[in-house]
C-alpha cells in the first residue's frame, strides 16, 4: 500500500465529491459529470499535489529532493489552473457567442454555450483546494496510514 498515492487520490475524490453534492444542493439535480469534470470549486487539482506535496513532507521530510519536486509540481499545477485554463474557460465563453450569433443571429442575452465554459479554477478556488488536499493528507497520515 503507497500512502503517498492514497493520500493524492482521496483528496482529489473528496473534491470531485464536493462538486457533485454542490450541484445538488444549488441546482437540485444530480450530475455524476461533475465527478470527473475539471473546473468547479474546489480545485481538485490542487487538492491532489497539495496532498501529495504534503504526503512526501511526511514521510520523507521537507528536505527531501522528493518534496522540492513535488512543490514545483503543485506550483505549476496551481497556476495553470488558475491562470491559463480559467483564461481558456473566458475565451470559451466569447468563442460561443461568436459562433451563435454566426449561426442563429441571435441576441448575445439568447447564447447556449456549445464550448466547456467552465475548464479553469478561480484564486479562491485553487486554494480552497490547496488547503483541502493539505489536510486530506494530513489527517490520512496522522490517523490512517499504516
Amino acid at each position: 500500500m503507497n500512502n503517498i498515492i492514497i493520500a493524492p487520490a482521496c483528496a482529489w475524490a473528496l473534491a470531485q465529491l464536493i462538486k457533485v453534492l454542490s450541484g445538488l444542493i444549488r441546482k437540485r439535480q444530480f450530475d455524476l459529470r461533475r465527478a470527473v469534470a475539471s473546473g468547479g470549486m474546489p480545485s481538485a487539482h490542487s487538492a491532489t499535489v497539495s496532498a501529495l506535496a504534503t504526503s512526501i513532507a511526511m514521510v520523507e521530510g521537507i528536505g527531501s529532493v522528493a518534496f522540492g519536486i513535488s512543490v514545483i509540481l503543485a506550483a505549476i499545477v496551481m497556476y495553470d489552473a488558475a491562470g491559463v485554463r480559467q483564461s481558456v474557460g473566458r475565451q470559451s465563453i466569447i468563442l460561443n457567442r461568436i459562433i451563435t450569433e454566426l449561426k442563429y443571429r441571435r441576441p448575445i442575452a439568447e447564447l447556449e454555450h456549445d464550448l466547456r465554459v467552465f475548464i479553469g479554477h478561480t484564486p479562491f478556488q485553487v486554494i480552497v483546494g490547496s488547503v483541502m488536499g493539505i489536510i486530506v493528507a494530513w489527517l490520512w497520515f496522522t490517523f490512517l496510514a499504516v
